[in-house]
């Protein structure tokens, strides 16, 4: 009977055992027997952050239907032949509305531009609130306090202040920053003859340059390999090299490390040394090697620079905006580096350009705020000017050269913005007149000091 009880007492117990464990569900998940209690970590839940109010941007100033002309000696209106150009053609219409203003871009000839900035901004009221304007020309008007700084019209809001991908800050002029600009690159470098290279079996400049072999040297030896009477007449009918004599010595100066004007100091560097051995080297092509075809009969005629355009001419400076309509293949490189010369510096830049302010101009942060924006547009180029730079050049090799190597290593010239400073009489003397460089640069040494000191700095 004992025994009864006790198997009786087990049995229970083992019942009672197996019924605990079986929790009395009927899934597979729900056999694992839950933790202790004293092991189970609780998440700790978070009461969501009250959302901040999405903060209004002010409403825009309402300029009351103001015109805000935009000047040029040529049409900057978008022309709308690109996706860039309709884009920015929507956004000025979205910024007309915005802030009930006219965008209106006027076209002066270059001839009645400068005087019509002059007249109109002695008269306290400016012809356009911005203005389009070469270097040469803003100095003086720097110089007399006709135009504003950037630093007067724009916060460290502005776009040109932070990223500067839809507008930046041209190079410094008369001591501050002045003229501003859109981001892009140019093709101002030593260009050549790709056709004429493989018919007379010349060595290809950008093998050269990357080789580090792209010297003065270099390009003379060039330049003479080039220089030949191809049908046998007497007479030369390829040449080496072309250009205007003024622009040959300020590319090579510059290439040097030097300037024939020192803006910054205010200081004549016709006879520095750097200028002397440039224009030592351009007398080499002109008078020495004779390389240098003279298509007008006088190296100092501007034309010149479009001497190349003939198809027989190797190698030759020129801008991109200078290539079109040509009936043969081009490419570009450097202008090869004198002998204290860098990388840095490659090229005078006598027709630099930006976008200025001038004084007098009502609300100019607005007006220069409302400008930034019409570049605020969807992006569909890889980089700055390439759809430009690709309508010029067949070559991604060329373009690649400018972004690289050429972009930004442009010297700002400013002679031109002095009065009666000799550098045309002093090239003149040299490749005309076959002079001595030193004794002429001694010559007008004083002539460009007094033409610099009129100015002032």
């Amino acid at each position: 009977m004992r025994k009864m009880k006790g198997l009786s007492l087990i049995l229970f117990c083992l019942i009672f055992l197996l019924t605990a464990c079986s929790g009395g569900g009927s899934t597979a998940e729900n056999n694992t027997p839950p933790a202790p209690v004293e092991n189970e970590i609780k998440e700790e839940v978070k009461e969501p952050a009250p959302e901040e109010p999405a903060k209004e941007e002010p409403p825009a100033k309402d300029l009351g239907g103001r015109v805000i002309k935009i000047a040029a000696w040529w049409d900057l209106k978008p022309a709308g032949a690109t996706a860039s150009e309709k884009a920015r053609l929507d956004k000025i219409a979205e910024l007309e509305k915005k802030y009930n203003c006219k965008i209106e871009f006027v076209n002066v000839p270059f001839e009645e531009y400068m005087n019509k900035f002059t007249t109109s901004v002695l008269a306290g009221e400016p012809f356009a609130d911005i203005v389009q304007m070469e270097y040469k020309a803003a100095l003086p008007a720097i110089l007399k306090g006709q135009l504003l700084k950037v630093s007067e019209f724009t916060t460290e809001q502005n776009n040109i202040n932070k990223d500067a991908d839809l507008m930046t800050k041209s190079p410094s002029i008369g001591g501050d920053e002045y003229g501003f600009d859109n981001p892009g690159s140019l093709g101002h470098g030593i260009h050549y003859n790709r056709d004429l290279f493989k018919k007379l079996g010349l060595p290809d400049l950008q093998e050269l340059y990357t080789n580090g072999e792209w010297t003065w040297d270099k390009l003379l030896e060039v330049a003479k390999q080039a220089t030949k009477d191809t049908n046998n007449d007497g007479k030369t009918d390829v040449w080496g090299y072309s250009g205007w004599a003024m622009d040959v010595l300020k590319h090579f100066t510059a290439a040097n490390g030097g300037n024939v004007v020192d803006a910054v100091n205010g200081k004549e560097m016709l006879s520095d040394a750097k200028t002397i051995e440039a224009a030592e080297f351009v007398n080499r092509l002109y008078n020495v090697d004779k390389v240098v075809k003279v298509k007008s009969g006088n190296p100092m005629d501007w034309e010149e620079t479009n001497t190349f355009k003939d198809g027989d001419v190797a190698i030759f400076f020129a801008a991109e905006w200078m290539l079109g309509d040509l009936t043969f293949e081009v490419g570009i490189v450097p202008v090869p580096n004198g002998p204290q010369g860098s990388p840095d510096a490659t090229y005078a830049n006598s027709g630099a350009a930006a976008k200025f302010i001038p004084k007098g101009v009502e609300d100019a942060a607005i007006v220069y705020q409302i400008y930034e924006e019409t570049f605020d547009i969807p992006q569909t180029e890889e980089y700055p000017s390439q759809e430009y730079l690709e309508s010029m050049y067949t070559n991604q090799e060329d373009i690649d050269m400018i972004r690289e190597h050429i972009t930004g290593t442009g010297v700002i010239t400013l002679d031109d913005a002095y009065p009666e400073y000799p550098t045309g009489a002093f090239v003149d003397d040299i490749i005309v007149k076959n002079q001595s460089v030193t004794a002429t640069a001694e010559k007008y040494k004083q002539q460009a000091q007094a033409s610099v000191d009129k100015l002032g700095k």
